[in-house]
């Protein structure tokens, strides 16, 4: 492919949008009632938050487009974007509105994330197969800031400086995943902390969202304790999250008899960190075990403790048999109902979460664009409520689409130019063809 000679640019065109897939998916947020939850529930005061209804929704439409800063939506003011959307605000306008959140304003648009949510798969079959079995995985990440003006910042456990997000990962067998529920937290902080709380409210929007089948709540080892657990439990869900190698755990371990393994093999290799290898069989088995033994008795766990261990091939030298075999042992808490090697391939798939957090980070997540920790709160807020309108309209698309990340959807269903013309009183849009 050559570019054709003689060509020139001119920007001068006022009926031409590069965003025209805005106005569908726009059009579902309206349909679920965006605009009357922030008008029912946020309450920010001053003049920053005038027209809250107006400059909440503009936020998540340049989000979807692609926005990954403030200054980004001024993607929203281009060519006919004014003939196409009303209410269409600057970026500074924008930047002003979120400066004016407090935390009780982020929890207010907490609350609009997951209403809109419950309203969006009573509108899309965003969440299909619910009503057989679902998944809640929580993972946290930093994200990476410079300079010294923003609050909260710190070094985490990746040792980079920035502020951490928490976030809750609602999915089915049959369905991509949405985010259910955020939290940013100080870049020091510790993974677990505030994740009871977010299990519980995303439990309930779950529920509400229509999901009536089994809920197993998965998690890595940075939330095994017994706060996690319970919070699962008592939001009538099963968990499954790996546990630390603590000497309760070793103990229990060496129980297991040399029969008790069943061999297993991944039908997808899987990079092992520790041995920078790439692992594709293991053994399984599994024990009763009761954990958090140091809590008064009445918070005791009991469940099953599943071990997947790996020989260990860093301990055997090269072109030599081992003299003792050395083995790595992943430990798993749960008490799910499936059997043994259908509940390994179920914690596996965990790693959804990972996912999304990449998903996010290459959109609207790619930054956290102001000095104040309440309004970078909202901004992952407002992530959230973007990444699962995008998905939404996917799922409304087609079946490729319904399980496409957020970026590919944004490149072929939003991201699409179109010319505005005027007839009969109703604006029509002019794609290019094919």
């Amino acid at each position: 492919m050559q570019v054709s000679h003689g060509v020139s640019a001119v920007f001068d065109d006022p009926n031409l949008v590069s965003a025209a897939g805005l106005a569908p998916v726009l059009a579902l947020a309206e349909r679920s009632g965006l605009h009357e939850l922030v008008t029912e529930h946020l309450t920010v005061p001053g003049s920053a938050g005038a027209n809250a209804a107006i400059k909440v929704p503009a936020l998540v439409a340049g989000m979807v487009a692609g926005a990954d800063s403030i200054s980004d939506m001024d993607l929203l003011r281009h060519g006919g974007m004014g003939r196409l959307f009303e209410g269409v605000r600057a970026p500074t306008t924008l930047g002003t509105h979120l400066r004016g959140f407090r935390f009780g304003h982020v929890r207010q648009l907490d609350a609009i994330a997951a209403r809109l949510l419950i309203a969006l798969t009573g509108q899309t079959p965003l969440l299909a197969g619910a009503d057989e079995a679902a998944f809640l995985d929580l993972d946290d990440t930093i994200r990476e800031t410079h300079g010294y003006a923003k609050q909260g910042v710190g070094y985490g456990y990746s040792k980079v400086k920035g502020l951490n997000a928490l976030l809750a990962v609602l999915s089915t067998p049959r369905a991509a995943p949405v985010i259910a529920g955020t939290r940013l937290r100080k870049g020091s902080v510790n993974s677990a902390r505030g994740a009871p709380r977010m299990i519980a409210d995303a439990l309930v929007t779950a529920r509400k969202a229509g999901v009536t089948g089994m809920v197993t709540v998965r998690a890595d080892s940075a939330y095994y304790n017994r706060d996690v657990v319970a919070a699962a439990i008592r939001g009538g869900a099963s968990f499954s999250i790996t546990a630390r190698m603590d000497p309760a755990i070793r103990k229990a371990i060496a129980t297991i008899g040399e029969n008790a393994w069943t061999t297993i093999k991944y039908p997808n290799a899987i990079f092992d960190d520790a041995e920078q290898r790439w692992v594709s069989d293991a053994e399984v088995a599994e024990i009763g075990f009761t954990a958090f033994t140091s809590r008064r008795k009445a918070e005791h766990v009991t469940a099953r403790l599943r071990r997947v261990k790996r020989l260990n091939p860093a301990s055997v030298p090269a072109g030599q048999s081992e003299l003792f075999t050395a083995y790595r042992y992943h430990a798993v808490f749960t008490d799910s109902p499936q059997p043994t090697l259908e509940a390994e391939a179920t914690h596996r798939r965990h790693a959804i979460v990972e996912q999304v957090i990449a998903d996010v980070k290459n959109g609207p997540l790619a930054h956290l664009p102001s000095g104040s920790f309440a309004a970078n709160s909202a901004w992952l807020v407002l992530a959230a409520i973007a990444f699962n309108l995008t998905r939404a309209a996917g799922a409304l698309a087609s079946k490729f689409h319904a399980r496409a990340t957020t970026a590919t959807i944004r490149a072929q269903l939003i991201n699409i130019p179109a010319r505005i013309a005027c007839s009969a009183r109703r604006l029509r849009l002019h794609l290019p063809r094919n």
